[in-house]
């Protein structure tokens, strides 16, 4: 069976005109919008960017292999106003190499030559590092050089490529990448004792830094980042262990080593931020290079480790971290960043294998199709709390879905345009509702305005007279029954086929009560409320409708194992249907009840409302049909012998003071077996032990009669109950706590 005919016994050109179609158009306008630049800057600022926030909250601590010195404003408090006499940084650089770092990266540039003698102290210090230092190159739009003397430049070319050679295996269009004709290198100097590497951090399209160039194309050739030539050094890589697939990966593999870095078709890495400036293994500048240079100056052998932060094997990476320095930008972690938190967080994640993924659009795509489709389909006939469940609890579980793959997996899935789908949807749905209901009410008014009773109609040809507001007394027998647990039904069953299902079971039940001449009062859902005994005067009313009554259990008996024989057209719950019915007999106003311009004949009074307590009363008592005492007595006195009553008892139903006697209809006399007789017999013995306080003999009885019952829970279909269980509970309860002296077994009901 296809899924369509499941979902909607309608042509499947409807089918999709009415689902498919909408969702497809709604998905389909939502998507395009997700692609243009603006929603793309929206779904970074509203979704991504405080998801990683949240995220720095909840989550491991940053790779301890990878230091962040900072020249913080400490630093600038002792060595005075930035940028400082390179002399500083010589001796940090000597003081450090006791402490044995893998390399020591530098996120600040040394393009422009100094005094003699302070260069020469630079290199020298770098020198002690034995080329595990990284000084940083930048690009430039115009040439550094244009008006300097030839003989005597300020900036200055690439390095050689027997010092620090290009990338030699770059697949791809370099065109792609960031191009550029100059920039500005490290003083020769500094390329003689150390690699070059680019520093280059521009902001996306909408100022913040999400990506990173890994690469950059200067006159042709290829240049590492500072992250990416950083770990070549770190990890001993030679140019042959690193290539390149522009669009796909950057590839490390050595014998030690294997890393795949994925690229876009730029060249860039799209990080993923762990930690901002609060999260990261930070050593001070001056700290740092106080406590390593006191030592090297007094004594040229390393301090001792309690004395100086433990920095060997790492990666150092030297930064601008003091707010009012220029090294600052926008980041999804905060909108002043320091910027050496870029290249700290690129190396953290390629340490850790840690690369944030964006998922595929397809499965997006499909999900959002099946739920949309789903809302159509079934919602529009859901309950209000229900539509609303599934309209708002939705996305906000589609929210934390995606927020909890991004925080625990790295795993991007667009949040906003699959939102925006939905809630076009959902408008969607709304509006073709209302239009509907207002057409469906227009439909009723010109089907229905002018409806009467066919009843009414055939008294008013006959009396000659329009029909008129009153009514009159009339001794009747008001019969209501009711589905049991029809709620279910309407959850379980589509509505079309639940309209099949009732109308089959209304036509059989309303056939039986004209035959035994009641007037159909009213359906209500699935309820039935009939009048036995007018507008036609009948003497034996109680008696039509006792036996109405069980003709219409035997035949909903039938109707189950029909239904049964069906299969799978209906849920099991059908071939368990239950429906209670309630009687109750006496006087009762009758007549044409209503406003001026639209009344019914129909009934009313206090032994209607009794008639209705039966009816909602019997599943108290375990039974499917139940009549007050007036009703017995009446229709024994139109047949002593045809209908097999039960007595239940006294009760008082709400609203009223006057005990009524209660008795359950078990069948008709040509039904009855002598199991059922004698389950009556003893129940009765042990309702008149009950009423005597004897629980231990009522006890007894009560046990004796309920393997007799011939509705056993379990076994007979749909049975929940029965008055044997009801009993046995009832004196149970007693035993434990007996009731007051003045009681005298009446049971007073404290609902409707």
């Amino acid at each position: 069976m296809s899924v369509v005919a499941i979902l909607m016994p309608k042509p499947k050109a409807d089918f999709f005109k009415e689902h498919i179609l909408p969702t497809i158009i709604c998905i389909g306008a939502a998507f395009a919008i997700g692609q243009s630049s603006w929603w793309r800057h929206l779904e970074s600022n509203n979704a991504l960017d405080p998801a990683t926030q949240l995220r720095t909250h909840c989550q491991p601590p940053p790779d301890q292999r990878v230091v962040t010195v900072g020249i913080d404003l400490d630093s600038v408090n002792f060595y005075g106003r930035w940028p400082w006499n390179r002399r500083v940084h010589a001796q940090f650089m000597y003081a450090l190499s006791f402490g044995n770092p893998a390399v020591m990266a530098w996120d600040i540039l040394f393009t422009e030559k100094s005094n003699q003698q302070a260069d020469a102290l630079l290199q020298a210090g770098a020198g002690e590092l034995h080329q595990k230092v990284v000084f940083a190159a930048q690009t430039s739009d115009e040439d550094p050089n244009y008006g300097q003397k030839p003989d005597n430049p300020n900036w200055h070319e690439a390095p050689k490529p027997e010092l620090d050679p290009p990338l030699q295996h770059v697949e791809g269009d370099l065109q792609k990448l960031p191009n550029s004709k100059f920039a500005l290198w490290p003083i020769p100097g500094l390329q003689e004792v150390g690699r070059t590497a680019f520093v280059d951090t521009p902001a996306d399209s909408d100022g913040v830094r999400r990506h990173v160039p890994m690469l950059q194309c200067v006159n042709g050739k290829v240049y590492p980042s500072l992250s990416l030539q950083t770990l070549i050094i770190y990890w001993n890589l030679k140019p042959d262990h690193v290539r390149v697939v522009i669009g796909d990966a950057i590839y490390l593999a050595s014998p030690t080593v294997k890393r795949r870095i994925p690229i876009d078709d730029r060249g860039c890495y799209f990080i993923n931020y762990r930690f901002g400036i609060k999260g990261a293994n930070w050593l001070g500048y001056f700290l740092t290079n106080d406590v390593y240079t006191k030592q090297y100056l007094s004594d040229p052998q390393p301090p001792p480790i309690s004395n100086r932060p433990d920095i060997a094997g790492k990666i150092l990476l030297i930064g601008l971290v003091a707010e009012g320095l220029a090294d600052f930008g926008p980041t999804p972690l905060s909108s002043v960043t320091p910027l050496v938190l870029v290249h700290a967080n690129v190396l953290n994640n390629i340490l850790q294998e840690d690369y944030a993924k964006q998922s595929p659009i397809w499965p997006i795509l499909l999900g959002a199709f099946g739920f949309g489709v789903i809302g159509l389909v079934f919602f529009p006939k859901r309950r209000l709390y229900q539509q609303g469940l599934y309209a708002i609890g939705l996305p906000v579980a589609y929210l934390g879905l995606a927020t909890f793959l991004w925080i625990r997996f790295s795993l991007w899935i667009p949040m906003l345009w699959p939102v925006l789908s939905f809630g076009v949807l959902q408008i969607f749905m709304i509006v073709r509702q209302l239009v509907r209901e207002q057409r469906a009410k227009q439909q009723i008014k010109g089907m229905f305005g002018t409806y009467l009773s066919p009843t009414l109609v055939n008294r008013m040809i006959e009396s000659g007279q329009s029909p008129q507001l009153g009514g009159h007394k009339e001794d009747v027998t008001a019969y209501f029954s009711d589905i049991q647990s029809f709620s279910t039904f309407s959850e379980i069953i589509p509505p079309d086929q639940l309209v099949d299902l009732m109308n089959e079971y209304l036509t059989a039940c309303t056939d039986i009560l004209q035959e035994e001449f009641g007037t159909l009062d009213k359906y209500i859902g699935d309820a039935i409320v009939t009048i036995f005994g007018a507008p036609l005067s009948l003497p034996d009313h109680a008696l039509r409708a006792c036996v109405a009554s069980q003709r219409i259990q035997l035949k909903l008996g039938e109707l189950r194992e029909k239904w049964r024989s069906e299969g799978s057209k209906w849920p099991e719950i059908v071939w368990k249907m239950r429906t209670r019915i309630g009687l109750n007999s006496g006087e009762t106003i009758v007549g044409n009840i209503g406003s001026r311009t639209r009344f019914n004949y129909t009934m009313m009074g206090d032994n209607v409302n009794l008639a209705a307590r039966m009816e909602s009363g019997a599943r108290s008592w375990g039974v499917y049909t139940m009549c007050s005492g007036a009703t017995k007595a009446a229709c024994e006195a139109a047949d002593n012998a045809r209908v097999i009553f039960r007595p239940l008892g006294r009760i008082v139903v709400k609203g009223r003071n006057t005990p009524v006697a209660i008795y359950e209809i078990v069948c008709l006399k040509e039904n009855v077996t002598e199991q059922v007789l004698e389950c009556i017999r003893i129940f009765s013995e042990g309702l008149g032990k009950f009423y005597a306080r004897d629980w231990t003999a009522a006890h007894a009885l009560f046990s004796q009669s309920l393997p007799r019952e011939p509705n056993q829970p379990g076994m007979t279909p749909g049975v929940m109950s029965n008055p044997s269980l009801v009993y046995l509970d009832m004196v149970n309860h007693y035993q434990a706590k007996p009731p007051p002296e003045s009681w005298d077994g009446t049971h007073v009901m404290m609902e409707k």
